[in-house]
């Protein structure tokens, strides 16, 4: 499929509003060590999906081959009706219409917090400065942080760093929203406010696609929960079925421990 035909994001047939994701087939290899093999799952439009599992399982590479920051070897990604992985598709007009939040900050230290939110709006997207402030503002107040407009990342704490970070996507007009162990890097204090944005965000019919850790996150908000390890899916159904009551041994081991940190268990042989 050529871009001729393939619907661009923003378009009336392509990226509108909040977006569906489609993913089959996927495969990425890094060298002989294959990461993911054979992905196959869907989100539906305003849907929330969580991807759990333990490190290395391939959850965070999956979503970051939903916008092609990971480039699979195989397999098929469509985010409303624009194909992500047709060779043709402009990948950079797809990526406008996805925001991206990962587990360090990735914030500019130059830049006032103001600033980071709005370079993106006028370079990629055009707009003229005073319209990207006022959207920039208005999605500061959103996370809580409009009295921070004028500080720099360095004067913040890193949850309010993160919340910084949604808003700078937010102010895109995101279709679809990736967030990748958002709070893996804060102290427990601060992991509520974050985590309040996203229910927010979910109660609002943002799409969004999360990698996490926090189960009671998942069980809450999900409309659907993923299981992931060793680069295939292992479970996925209703939050309350895959974390409440798993069917599979391998998903009931894995939400043992997390669940019940402090009950030690002989290692698996």
């Amino acid at each position: 499929m050529s871009t001729a035909s393939s619907p661009q994001p923003g378009s009336a047939d392509g990226l509108a509003g909040a977006a569906s994701v489609v993913i089959e087939g996927l495969h990425k290899s890094y060298g002989p060590l294959e990461v993911l093999k054979g992905i196959s799952l869907s989100v539906g439009a305003g849907q929330v999906v969580c991807l759990i599992g333990p490190s290395g399982s391939g959850k965070s590479t999956l979503l970051r081959c939903v916008n092609l920051l990971e480039k699979p070897q195989q397999g098929r990604i469509t985010i409303g009706d624009f194909d992500v992985t047709d060779p043709e598709a402009d990948v950079d007009r797809m990526r406008r219409h996805v925001g991206m939040v990962f587990q360090q900050f990735n914030l500019f230290p130059h830049l006032s917090v103001l600033e980071n939110c709005t370079v993106a709006q006028v370079k990629v997207l055009k707009r003229d400065k005073a319209e990207a402030e006022r959207i920039a503002r208005a999605n500061l107040d959103r996370v809580g942080l409009s009295e921070k407009a004028d500080s720099h990342p360095d004067q913040l704490s890193g949850g309010q760093q993160q919340r910084v970070a949604i808003a700078r996507a937010l102010s895109m007009d995101p279709s679809l929203m990736l967030f990748d162990e958002p709070t893996s890097a804060l102290d427990p204090e601060t992991v509520g406010d974050v985590l309040s944005i996203m229910r927010d965000l979910a109660a609002e019919g943002m799409t969004m696609l999360v990698v996490t850790h926090e189960m009671e996150f998942a069980r809450d908000v999900a409309d659907k929960v993923v299981f992931m390890d060793g680069g295939v899916v292992v479970e996925e159904g209703p939050a309350a079925q895959v974390i409440g009551a798993p069917k599979e041994p391998r998903t009931q081991s894995f939400l043992s421990r997390v669940l019940n940190p402090t009950q030690v268990q002989a290692p698996e042989r």
